[in-house]
């Protein structure tokens, strides 16, 4: 006797109802997120973006009770005429853009062109600012509209804090917490110790200070400052602003009395991760160094804190002080050794959806 079998059936085919939303294919988005910078230099631009930021509890820890007064009275009132003036004198005027932003767009577009030939047209490239715009969730639905069902994230910060990375996220969580159909997500971790990011930063270096006619005595190691709180808390990020200032150093073969760390851009009555940038600037010109650089290589992106702050502000404590010769050396950007730090944390990162 014989059993007839029926051949293997195929997938049933799906009919969608006619008012079904379109599905797309199954494509990775890759989200660049740095801080943020004013849509203009004028009072009320200055205001919102103020107001945003340091709204934040990321940012600001103190009481609400403390803090809301002082800043909708006191601090909204006074800083942005004078926050806008040191924005208007490093402003894009071309894009009538702050150049954090003319970076992040720059890097995004150059890094997506890099990663052409590996990712094609399946991972698609984009940025986003915490405070201002364009903002978080608007990229993530951009991306989801696009197809994308797996974001990866990167916060631009070598190093982790809860005021940067953290709150970049917390945005983005924000905007997931409101979708329908969440997209799965991962975020690249901080790369302060990463090979290539080290590598890139004492390449860097060499070049800007072989463009210089002089050869500085000392070269400070800027990072941007936080409450000594924060670090009590339990917040990493002293302990990874060091870690990257030892590793440079022995990269570059620089003594620790010739290559320091400091911190920068303290704001109210607290005290701050020290050494603090500006006093060391001025204590080293009254004791008689008369050269001078600072990195700061913990920016991604040259932004207000190192064009003006450090470049502006810390030169003019240098030479008034009795120093000559003064030199900013530029972050990283949109170099080419730059983008590659970027594609090493992507590629990392992408491994098991690529």
């Amino acid at each position: 006797m014989t059993l007839q079998t029926k051949p293997a059936a195929g997938p049933l085919p799906v009919k969608l109802p006619s008012d079904h939303r379109p599905l797309r294919g199954s494509r990775i988005g890759v989200l660049l997120m740095n801080l943020g910078t004013p849509e203009g230099t004028s009072y009320w631009p200055m205001r919102a973006y103020l107001k945003e930021f340091l709204s934040d509890r990321r940012v600001i820890e103190t009481s609400r009770w403390v803090w809301w007064p002082l800043l909708n009275l006191i601090i909204l009132t006074t800083r942005p005429g004078r926050k806008g003036k040191d924005y208007a004198s490093i402003w894009n005027k071309e894009r009538d853009e702050g150049p954090l932003k003319t970076i992040t767009r720059s890097q995004t577009e150059q890094l997506a062109e890099r990663l052409k030939s590996y990712a094609g047209e399946r991972v698609v490239f984009d940025w986003a600012m915490r405070y201002g715009f364009p903002d978080v969730k608007s990229r993530l639905k951009a991306l989801q509209d696009q197809g994308c069902d797996r974001i990866l994230m990167v916060p631009l910060y070598p190093q982790y804090a809860a005021p940067t990375s953290a709150t970049a996220c917390d945005q983005a969580f924000r905007a997931l917490m409101q979708m329908r159909w969440q997209p799965a997500v991962r975020v690249a971790p901080p790369y302060h110790d990463d090979p290539v990011y080290i590598a890139a930063l004492a390449t860097s270096m060499r070049a800007s200070l072989a463009k210089l006619d002089f050869d500085p005595e000392v070269i400070l190691c800027s990072f941007h400052g936080m409450p000594k709180e924060y670090l009590l808390k339990g917040d990493p990020y002293y302990c990874q602003c060091v870690k990257t200032w030892r590793l440079l150093r022995d990269e570059l073969g620089l003594p620790e009395e010739r290559f320091r760390l400091t911190f920068q851009s303290r704001f109210g009555p607290d005290e701050w991760l020290q050494p603090y940038t500006d006093e060391t600037v001025k204590a080293l010109a009254e004791a008689g160094t008369k050269s001078l650089a600072i990195v700061a290589p913990g920016f991604s992106a040259d932004c207000l804190e190192t064009l003006e702050e450090l470049d502006v502000e810390n030169r003019e404590i240098f030479l008034h002080n009795g120093g000559k010769q003064f030199a900013y050396l530029p972050c990283l950007n949109d170099s080419d050794e730059g983008i590659r730090v970027l594609e090493a944390v992507v590629r990392r990162e992408l491994m098991g959806w690529m």
